[in-house]
């Protein structure tokens, strides 16, 4: 006996099984919102501005970046894990994706479960540095000066979860002190309070810090990252100096709500690769002392890999700081 369908029902049948490979070839059909987890203005959002303006070149839709600020960059990431997972919600977030479970007890997001990983972006240096009138003049000077010292020095921050304050903890665990830690409201006060004096040291990144070590406004003892950079060629890193395996970095990488379709996040991938070689795109980063990542870097399974690793990494370390917010 042979089973004949009504013609509606056929039709309707071969429309559903035809809508995703349509879906995939017209993706995207409208503006996409890429969030911020920070104030307007700030490094993270321009390196989304410049990103979302070369991003719509190639994707043929508009880039809207909304800023959703708040809990350390929690706000935005939880609106993103619960998105409607569509393809046209995004977020580019910086290492606070991965400090979030050691920092806060009650995420409403799981780093490693609440994404679809697309890609990394761009990585920016850290720098260390001291008050200008500081004693010591070099790194070899501040081990030394910060050993017997410790419990008069004050260290700056931005604030919990922030990468100077994984910066300075991790440089006090590999000197074996405790400085007094004074967190503010964002690395333009942290900064404020270095140039006035108020503090003694403060690592921050170069999309700061260079202007001021360039006028020689602070006291400059080397970048956080495992090689020299290329705005500071001449700058030894902590580890040449000693500190053996000390890295910081900040680093940016974008993903959607799990459960996108792997079309839309494999159509969003590429043009996050073309759009990371643009020469708009690198003279900005340049400009900043950021760096374009390696294009193995770019891929959904490297930040994924990233992640999880840096989650290993910082956990032990906050949670020798005793840093939980909630």
């Amino acid at each position: 006996m042979t089973l004949r369908l009504p013609f509606a029902t056929a039709l309707s049948a071969i429309v559903l099984t035809l809508a995703p490979a349509a879906q995939a070839a017209d993706y995207p059909s409208r503006p996409i919102t890429l969030i911020v987890p920070f104030a307007a203005g700030g490094p993270t959002d321009v390196v989304a501005r410049t990103l979302g303006a070369e991003l719509s070149k190639e994707l043929g839709q508009p880039i809207v970046v909304e800023n959703r600020t708040g809990a350390g960059g929690t706000l935005a990431a939880a609106y993103v894990a619960n998105a409607e997972p569509d393809g046209y919600t995004y977020l580019i977030h910086h290492n606070g994706m991965a400090t979030a479970t050691a920092l806060y007890s009650n995420l409403k997001f799981d780093p490693l479960k609440s994404y679809a990983y697309v890609g990394e972006v761009v990585d920016v240096p850290m720098t260390l540095l001291g008050r200008k009138n500081l004693p010591p003049a070099n790194m070899a000077e501040f081990i030394e000066y910060a050993r017997a010292n410790a419990d008069k020095i004050n260290l700056a921050n931005a604030g919990p979860g922030a990468v100077s304050q994984l910066c300075g903890s991790l440089l006090q665990q590999a000197l074996g002190v405790k400085f007094t830690t004074i967190p503010y409201q964002g690395t333009g006060p942290a900064m404020a309070a270095l140039l006035g004096e108020q503090v003694d040291v403060l690592c921050d990144q170069t999309t700061q810090t260079i202007p001021h070590i360039a006028a020689g406004n602070v006291k400059f003892y080397g970048v956080t990252t495992q090689e020299r950079i290329s705005k500071l060629p001449d700058a030894p890193t902590l580890e040449e100096q000693g500190l053996k395996g000390f890295e910081v970095k900040v680093w940016h990488g974008i993903y959607a709500p799990a459960g996108t379709p792997p079309a839309a996040v494999s159509r969003f991938n590429s043009a996050l690769k073309t759009a990371l070689k643009s020469p708009a795109f690198t003279g900005k980063m340049a400009d900043l002392g950021a760096e374009i990542v390696s294009e193995d870097r770019q891929t959904p399974e490297s930040l994924q890999k990233w992640v999880k690793s840096e989650i290993d990494k910082w956990t032990p370390v906050l949670k020798a700081e005793g840093m939980n917010v909630n």
